[in-house]
């Protein structure tokens, strides 16, 4: 199997050490139990650590409270910037025309099909129209007459600078019950954590008070961090779904129209099978590597929905 870099001719900063997932709830750690069963039944190599194992492998994080923890090598982390660079690189060897820095205002519907997308540079006549545009999916499908359920939720990240005890290896180490997470990053730590208590919005201004409410869970978790000083936080919005599930494919109601959307969290790492998805909806009619019927927008239509608890 060929490594990003070698298949797209593109450097990557990728370092593949795992992620740990702690467990502090005995239904959470039965739930997760069944999902490395049912991972290993589908050919991957995730694990259940018990305390003693999770103490070998991150002794730099505090168990107190910890029932055990899932594992698994092939997880990793990698530059978003960079990756992006990368996909695009090879899109333009295959003829793809980017178009930077022009703000698409509108779609051209004729009847249940979309004959253009209006922009500031002009006109854009389309055979298909794709809405990856992440929080702001809602206002795009809007425009097609589509009232999709994607809401942008903000999300505090902070790094610091390099302190000595500072993770040797890049797991990412998540305290599933607080959201707390981390991994190395520059000699220092990337960290992050989820607020219920702040509603949706498009405000990307950093609130000072959120770090010293994460950081009441981040030192009971990661002692070490007591010796570290915050250098950087920003705000970045997820796009979350009702279900915390991604939102794939062609929609009923307008047949040129396909989203990929709400993927609450985990865009970065399902993003390659999920391009590939997207082109087989546009080329064949149907995604033929997965069947994606249970992603889809009319969902919603029901009652029912099954949801995703969502950490990163």
């Amino acid at each position: 199997i060929l490594s990003f870099s070698e298949e797209l001719d593109y450097p990557a900063d990728v370092h593949q050490d795992g992620y740990l997932f702690l467990l502090s709830k005995p239904d959470e750690a039965e739930i997760f139990r069944k999902n490395v069963a049912l991972q290993n039944s589908c050919g991957v190599l995730s694990i259940f650590l018990p305390p003693d194992e999770i103490s070998r492998m991150a002794p730099h994080v505090a168990l107190e409270g910890i029932l055990g923890a899932t594992y698994c090598a092939w997880d990793g982390i990698g530059d978003p910037n960079g990756m992006t660079q990368g996909y695009a690189a090879a899109a333009r060897r295959l003829g793809v025309n980017f178009r930077m820095g022009i703000a698409a205002r509108a779609l051209r519907v004729s009847g249940d099909r979309i004959e253009a997308v209006e922009t500031d540079a002009g006109t854009i006549p389309c055979g298909a129209v794709v809405n990856a545009a992440g929080p702001h999916a809602r206002e795009v499908a809007a425009w097609a007459g589509v009232d999709l359920p994607v809401y942008p939720e903000r999300r505090h990240v902070y790094t610091t600078a390099p302190f000595t005890q500072a993770p040797r290896d890049f797991m990412m180490v998540i305290d599933f019950a607080s959201t707390f997470y981390f991994h190395r990053e520059s000699g220092g730590v990337l960290m992050g954590m989820g607020n219920s208590e702040e509603p949706n919005s498009f405000n990307l201004s950093v609130d000072s008070r959120f770090l010293d409410k994460m950081l009441e869970v981040a030192l009971r978790r990661f002692p070490g961090l007591g010796e570290a000083h915050v250098n950087r936080a920003w705000v970045g919005l997820y796009e979350m779904s009702p279900d915390a599930h991604p939102i794939l494919g062609s929609v009923r109601q307008v047949e040129n129209f396909y989203l990929v959307n709400g993927f609450s969290g985990h865009g970065f790492q399902h993003a390659p099978i999920a391009g590939k998805l997207i082109a087989e909806e546009i080329i064949m009619g149907k995604a033929q590597t997965l069947n994606i019927d249970s992603l889809r927008f009319e969902r919603f239509e029901t009652t029912s929905i099954s949801r995703e608890v969502n950490v990163v």
